[in-house]
C-alpha cells in the first residue's frame, strides 16, 4: 500500500487534528503518501481531496475541531454516493482510508470495506459511546470542560443559595453526565440510559435542605430530558430557587488536553500499521491502556453501556 487516505466525520472532538498529524507522519514514514478528504464523506463524494506532507499537519496537534472540517452526508448512506465516493478514492489512487468519527462514521468505513477498500475506524467522539475502547478522542477534554464550568456554577450556586441544573451533551449516551456528576459531587444525575424518578430527586433535595445544605447541581444529559423542564418540575415541586444552565457545543471545543493528545496518536498511528498490514474493516482502540484492535461489523453490532456501578456510587454518595 502505498496511498492512503484520511477524513474526520460527524461532530468534532478535541483530539482529532492529533490523530491526523499522527495518520500523516506515521504514513509519510513508511514512505506512503496521504491524502486529506475535506469535508468528511460529503468530501470523499465531490472530490475534494488533496494531498497532505508533513508540514500539512504542523503546529496542530494543540488545535481543537478538525483541520480537514466535518458534515454530515446523509448521501453516503445510499449505494449510489458510496459509488461516487469509490469513483474518487480510484481516481486519485487511494488504496485504504482512516476515518475519525463516531458510530455513524464507522458504518462509512464498513461500507468502503465492504467495497473493497480497507478502512480503518478511529473512535473520535466526546460521548465516549462507542465499544471496543475504553475512551474515545475528545471524551476527557469535553468532560474538563464540563467540570469546569460546573465548578463556576456551583460558585454562583452558594452565593445565591439556589438549585442549579446543568444540561449537558449525551443524546444516547450519558458518559459526560456520568462522569462529570461524580467528579463535581452533583446531587442527581440523569441520564438516558437509566429511568429517574422525580419524586425521589426531590425527595434527595429536600432532605438535604432539611440538615443545612444550601444548594444543590443536577446534571442531566440531553438525551434524558431538557434541562429547563425539569429544572421547572424541580422549582415547582420544591420552592426551591431554581436556575438552568445549557452548556451546548462550548463542551465540543478547546485544546485538547494531553491524555486526548496522546490517545489520538497512539490509535491514529495504529490505524495505519493496520492497514500497512493489509488489514482494514477494523477499529481501534484502548482497553487497559493497551491498544486494540476490532472487527468493524462486531463492533457496530454492540450497543454501548454505561458503568453501572459507577453510576450506583453516584447516587451512594449523593445521599
Amino acid at each position: 500500500m502505498k496511498r492512503i487516505g484520511v477524513l474526520t466525520s460527524g461532530g468534532d472532538s478535541p483530539g482529532m487534528n492529533a490523530a491526523v498529524r499522527a495518520v500523516v507522519r506515521k504514513a509519510i514514514y513508511h514512505d506512503v503518501e496521504v491524502y486529506g478528504i475535506y469535508h468528511g464523506y460529503s468530501g470523499l463524494i465531490n472530490g475534494n481531496i488533496k494531498k497532505l506532507e508533513i508540514g500539512s499537519v504542523g503546529d496542530t496537534i494543540h488545535r481543537g475541531g478538525t483541520i480537514l472540517y466535518s458534515a454530515r452526508c446523509p448521501e453516503f448512506r445510499e449505494l449510489e454516493g458510496q459509488r461516487k465516493g469509490i469513483e474518487n478514492l480510484k481516481k486519485f489512487g487511494i488504496e485504504g482510508l482512516v476515518v475519525v468519527g463516531g458510530d455513524g462514521s464507522f458504518r462509512g468505513a464498513e461500507k468502503l470495506t465492504n467495497h473493497g477498500y480497507p478502512t480503518i475506524g478511529v473512535p473520535g467522539t466526546i460521548d465516549n459511546d462507542i465499544p471496543g475502547t475504553d475512551f474515545t478522542i475528545g471524551f476527557d477534554t469535553a468532560l474538563n470542560t464540563v467540570i469546569n464550568a460546573i465548578d463556576k456554577i456551583r460558585d454562583t450556586a452558594t452565593s445565591h443559595e439556589r438549585t442549579y441544573v446543568v444540561e449537558v451533551m449525551g443524546r444516547d449516551a450519558g458518559d459526560l453526565a456520568l462522569w462529570s456528576g461524580l467528579a463535581d459531587g452533583a446531587e442527581s444525575i440523569l441520564i438516558p440510559e437509566a429511568e429517574y424518578d422525580m419524586q425521589q430527586i426531590v425527595a434527595r433535595l429536600k432532605r438535604g435542605h432539611e440538615r443545612g445544605k444550601k444548594h444543590s447541581i443536577i446534571i442531566v444529559a440531553e438525551g434524558a430530558g431538557s434541562g429547563v423542564e425539569i429544572g421547572k418540575q424541580i422549582e415547582e415541586a420544591t420552592g426551591f430557587e431554581t436556575r438552568v444552565t445549557v452548556l451546548g457545543h462550548i463542551q465540543r471545543g478547546g485544546s485538547p488536553t494531553a491524555f486526548d493528545r496522546v490517545l489520538a496518536s497512539r490509535l491514529g498511528a495504529r490505524a495505519v500499521e493496520l492497514l500497512l498490514e493489509g488489514k482494514g474493516g477494523r477499529t481501534v482502540g484502548i482497553q487497559n491502556n493497551k491498544i486494540v484492535d476490532h472487527d468493524i461489523n462486531e463492533i457496530l453490532s454492540v450497543k454501548h453501556v454505561i458503568d453501572e456501578g459507577m453510576y450506583q456510587l453516584s447516587q451512594e454518595l449523593s445521599i
